[in-house]
């Protein structure tokens, strides 16, 4: 039996990873804070706003239950700043060659992002057996990421974009499923509104509806 790799360990004990764009950094401890009283402490920290840093910074400082990944990696230098800001992770929407070599020689546990079996075929020449599926349901949805698994049964898979609530339960019970990433645990409207406790009660629903 093969030995789970760090990045798949990782999405096995999370099931669910929140897609974090922070805009403001006094919304970083809030938000990091509600989410693991909501039961989910591993956290997709997106490279979206010039505020990331600083929140991944502060939350990192001020909620040491979360486990915090640096997304949307884009080049060498963004996996760079994830090792210098302590991320435990790091996941990109796609994945260039510069940045899988980058990535197979720093060490940082990588999800890279792959929509086609040529993208997944370059991710696993380098050894990258856990991915991120993106985006899901436009390349695709549930349909597409089955056939995925027929050739490639070794890979395990985190799907994200397009996909809420009520769908997350049935991607998780895909066998090449080891989790779900999404933007709706914490959404854009509540967090500008500082509602903590409501993004507290998506987390727990979320998470009491899975399998």
């Amino acid at each position: 039996m093969t030995t789970p790799s760090p990045a798949e360990a990782l999405l096995a004990q999370s099931r669910l990873v929140p897609v974090l764009t922070i805009d403001r950094v006094e919304d970083a401890v809030p938000l990091a804070r509600a989410l693991v009283a909501g039961g989910i402490t591993t956290l997709e920290i997106t490279l979206r706003t010039a505020a990331a840093p600083a929140a991944i910074e502060a939350i990192a400082a001020a909620v040491p239950e979360a486990v915090i990944g640096l997304g949307t990696v884009l080049t060498p230098a963004d996996l760079e700043l994830g090792l210098k800001l302590g991320a435990r992770f790091a996941l990109s929407p796609g994945a260039t060659p510069e940045l899988l070599d980058a990535a197979a020689s720093l060490g940082l546990p990588f999800i890279p992002g792959i929509a086609t079996a040529s993208e997944l075929m370059a991710a696993m020449q380098r050894g990258f057996r856990a991915v991120k599926f993106f985006p899901a349901v436009p390349a695709g949805g549930i349909p597409a990421l089955k056939a995925l698994g027929a050739p490639f049964p070794m890979v395990r898979f985190c799907p994200t974009g397009g996909i809420g609530e009520e769908q997350a339960a049935e991607w998780l019970a895909l066998p090449n499923v080891l989790a779900v990433g999404g933007s709706w645990l914490a959404p854009p409207a509540l967090m500008r509104a500082g509602q903590w406790d409501a993004i507290t009660d998506i987390a727990r629903r979320s998470l009491a509806r899975l399998p």
